[in-house]
């Protein structure tokens, strides 16, 4: 599921979910991006929807040094 979102402040609570081989998209990544070291990443942040609805999600990216962040995603939007 692809939303269009911004992010609003820091991400917070961010863990490691994967690293290298493990990623089960890490060829593709190096094919679109480069090579590097790659993570797959996820954390709690405040996320501007485009209905201008502000709230809190869980979002999933990927990472690599020298290359920054990539591919940025919700996976769980919280309810207040």
């Amino acid at each position: 599921m692809e939303i269009d979102f911004e992010i609003i402040g820091d991400i917070r609570q961010i863990e490691t979910i994967a690293t290298g081989n493990a990623i089960r998209e890490v060829a593709r990544l190096r094919k679109m991006y480069g090579k590097g070291r790659w993570r797959k990443l996820t954390g709690i942040a405040t996320v501007k929807l485009p209905d201008d609805a502000i709230c809190k999600a869980e979002v999933h990216w990927y990472e690599a040094h020298g290359i920054g962040r990539k591919e940025l995603k919700i996976k769980n939007i919280f309810e207040d």
